[in-house]
């Protein structure tokens, strides 16, 4: 299975709730017209068929790297302070 890129899906969830919070205060066709395309676009990278899945597996996929970052971090950290002993 292909994993989406985490910087991608953070921007699509970004934009996700920015259009939600822009319709619930302005109903419009144009920002209606976005929200499903973003919501559709989130769906298929994330391989769901509902927008509450695809939220909640791009909030794990961000959630996730965010681990494997700071993991990778501490891992450079430590030979970095192995190197200069």
């Amino acid at each position: 299975m292909l994993i989406p890129d985490p910087k991608v899906v953070r921007t699509l969830l970004t934009r996700y709730a920015s259009l939600k919070i822009a319709q619930a205060e302005r109903e419009r066709d144009e920002t209606a017209r976005e929200l499903a395309d973003v919501s559709y676009t989130l769906c298929v990278m994330m391989g769901t068929t509902s927008i509450d899945d695809a939220i909640r597996k791009g909030d794990a996929l961000l959630l996730a790297a965010g681990r494997s970052t700071r993991t990778a971090k501490e891992t450079d950290d430590e030979d970095d302070l192995s190197l200069a002993v």
